[in-house]
Parts: structure tokens; sequence; C-alpha cells
């Protein structure tokens, strides 16, 4: 085997442990919510609050110029590090929610020193072929950040063993970069944070509209993502069923979610085929189509509420890869 692909499996074997922290609470968001008598805003904070802390963690890289000051392999292995301490720190010790809003901001920051390190990596192997390889890497991410609704279903764990199982993914992540993970023959110049470009990219009409897209995108699959698992434990109740063809609520939002990796696939072959942005507007109309009309089963029939969740899982992030 090619030493590049070696390396993405690896790189995605560790991408895939690591981003098992971010959607973590989310898995266990129905535990908490009996347990610490978590009312909507309390169980949206805990959502929004891993995000704002990825938010930080890239403007502080960014700004910080990490990236540069520090191998991508070492950041993505420390942050790996610092997110599973900050994930074990709230299964461990924490019992209310203020301690535990901060504790999923760090875990946010940390996610941002382990996603966008891997991309760079990965870039240094694949001049050609990187669409491939960037369609395999989130894929990878996609199925990771649904592996906490995995733990869940096929298990009986108490939800803090559920992150403590999370956090014990992410140290093998680091383990796996420390000593699998190298960087190729085709690294990048180091660059500076320069805020205008920022400006100029705005300035211009095409990347613009690019930014504006993937703003949408992101909003959307972040949304889904968090919150479809409490979605189909709900429907499911509601309809008076026990899961979704023999599967508990839990697994079945592991495989609505980790089905984005086959969309990850499709996005690319189809970017190849009629173009980025012809695949980017299908992929989104389609999600958009399932957002709109999934509340519409909620309570129905399960095998039809989740034959469209699996539609809207491989279509939310089938475009992801191609901005």
């Amino acid at each position: 085997m090619p030493e590049r692909w070696r390396q993405l499996g690896v790189l995605s074997l560790a991408e895939l442990l690591a981003l098992s922290l971010w959607f973590s609470a989310s898995a266990v968001l129905p535990a908490l919510q009996q347990e610490w008598n978590l009312g909507a805003a309390g169980s949206a904070g805990l959502v929004i609050a891993v995000q704002l802390g990825f938010i930080a963690g890239t403007l502080a890289s960014a700004l910080g110029n990490l990236p540069d000051v520090w191998s991508p392999r070492s950041l993505m292995a420390g942050s790996a590090m610092l997110g599973a301490a900050a994930n074990a720190a709230l299964a461990l010790w924490v019992d209310s929610l203020a301690p535990a809003l901060a504790l999923r901001v760090v875990t946010g920051a940390a996610m941002a020193g382990a996603y966008p390190p891997a991309m760079k990596i990965m870039a240094t192997w694949f001049r050609e072929g990187r669409g491939v390889a960037i369609g395999i890497l989130v894929g990878a991410l996609t199925i990771g950040s649904a592996t906490p609704w995995l733990i869940r279903g096929l298990t009986a764990l108490p939800w803090r063993h559920t992150l403590l199982a999370a956090s014990g993914l992410a140290v093998l992540a680091a383990i796996v970069v420390v000593l699998l993970v190298r960087e190729g023959p085709n690294r990048f110049p180091s660059a500076r944070f320069d805020p205008r470009m920022a400006l100029a990219v705005f300035r211009a009409r095409g990347p613009r509209l690019a930014c504006f897209g993937y703003f949408g995108h992101m909003w959307e699959l972040y949304a889904m993502w968090a919150w479809i698992g409490l979605f189909l434990f709900a429907s499911a109740e509601a309809a008076g069923a026990s899961g979704y063809a023999g599967m508990p609520p839990s697994t079945a939002t592991f495989a609505v979610i980790a089905s984005g990796a086959l969309g990850c696939w499709l996005g690319g072959v189809a970017s190849d085929r009629w173009g980025r942005t012809a695949a980017t507007i299908a992929a989104m109309a389609a999600s958009g189509v399932c957002a709109a009309t999934i509340g519409l089963t909620f309570g129905g029939r399960p095998a039809l509420t989740l034959a469209l969740a699996l539609v809207w899982g491989i279509t939310v992030v089938a475009d992801s890869a191609q901005f």
C-alpha cells in the first residue's frame, strides 16, 4: 500500500476516535435532563457550549498561528488529550449545569486543535486526489461524532461512564497520532493570520457566496447532529414504539449520523461527475427538504421516520467537503 494511503488510514482512525468527544453530551442529554432537572435552556446551553468553544479555539489558533508554532501532529495529539481531560472531568466531578457548560466550552476549543490540523496533515500527503482524501477524513469525523450514540445503544452504561468511554477513545486518538501519524513531503510554508485577507475574501463575490453557503450548511449540520437523537427518542415514545427497525433510539441515531460517511463519498463522486457547485446545490436542496418535512413524521410510523432521517443523515453532510 502506498504510504500516503496508509497515512490517510491512520489519520482517519485518529480523527474518528478524537471526534467522539464532540457530541458526547448530546448522547447523554436525556439522562442529564432527568438527573439535573434540565429545562430547554439548559439543554440547549450544553449543546451550544461546545460549538462556542470550537469557534473560540479556531480563532485563537489562527490568531496565535498555532499550527506553525507547534507541529500539526503535536497540536492534534495535545488537543485530543485536553478534550479527553475536560470530558472526563465532567463525568467524574460535575453535578450541575454551570461547570458542565465551562467544560463543554473547553472540549469544543480542544476539538479546534484536533480537526483542522488533521486536514493540514492530510494535505501534505495529497497533491492529487485531495478531494477523495478530504471526503474520507470528513467521513471519519462523521462516524466519530456518532460514536457516543452507539455506546449508549449497545451498552447499559450510566451517562458518566459513556462520557468516560468517549474520553478513552480520544486518548487512543492521541496515541495513534504520536506513534503512527507523520507529515508528508508536501509541507506548507509558515503563514501569519492577516485579518485584511478576511476582508478581501468578502469583497470578492464568489468566495463571499461560498462562505455564506458554508455558514448555512454548518448551521443545519450541527443542529441536526445535536438534536436528531432527542427527536428520535421523543417520536418513538409518542408513537408507543420501543425503537426503530429493532434498534433502540440511541443505535438508530448512530445509524442516522454515521450514514453521513456514505454521503461524503457520494458527494465526492457527484462532484467529480457534475462539478462541485452542482453537487453542493443538490445535496443542500435534498437535506433542506428533509429538514422541512421530518417533523411531519413525529409520532408516526417509526419506519417512515427512520427512512427520512437516514436520507437526511446522508445528504446533510454530503456537501461538507465540497466547500
